[in-house]
């Protein structure tokens, strides 16, 4: 089994807490905004807290089941598994997200994006995927933190 990790960090013009909340919303937005990235995204198991199971369907129609392993509210703070399932392109057993809203001085936050693969069998993580994989986390920002600058009476 392999194993990579990367880690993407940006800045927003918005606060820590608008840019969490952003993010709490990730469910109901990210199929609204990116619906060519995210299809759907629906609640299995649990009441969305932590312990949750989700499905979430791709844009091209394949699937990852994703756990909610913490959140913390008081420090912008949520991580996630995704596991089981066929977007993975034969690569990953499972993908670890951390993700952090840190307040940055000037009112606006950074945006931190920490993200662990754990390979399927013997697939090696190439360089190539890890990058994809980068700018698929920035675009995927870039397009929610739009839509939540546009939409102030939300976030």
């Amino acid at each position: 089994m392999d194993v990579a990790s990367m880690e993407v960090e940006l800045t927003s013009s918005l606060s820590a807490s608008k840019l969490f909340k952003m993010f709490s919303d990730f469910d109901t937005i990210a199929p609204k905004v990116i619906p060519q990235t995210y299809k759907s995204i629906t609640l299995m198991q649990g009441d969305g807290g932590v312990g949750s199971i989700k499905s979430v369907t791709f844009g091209d129609g394949t699937t990852w089941k994703q756990k909610i392993d913490a959140i913390d509210t008081s420090n912008f703070l949520v991580s996630y598994t995704f596991f089981e399932g066929d977007a993975s392109s034969g690569i990953m057993d499972t993908a670890t997200h951390h993700i952090k809203c840190i307040p940055s001085a000037n009112g606006g936050s950074v945006y931190k994006h920490m993200f662990l693969i754990k390979s399927k069998g013997d697939a090696k993580i190439t360089d190539d995927f890890i990058n994809l994989s980068k700018e698929s986390l920035k675009n995927t920002f870039k397009a929610l933190e739009s839509y939540a600058i546009d939409h102030p009476e939300t976030y």
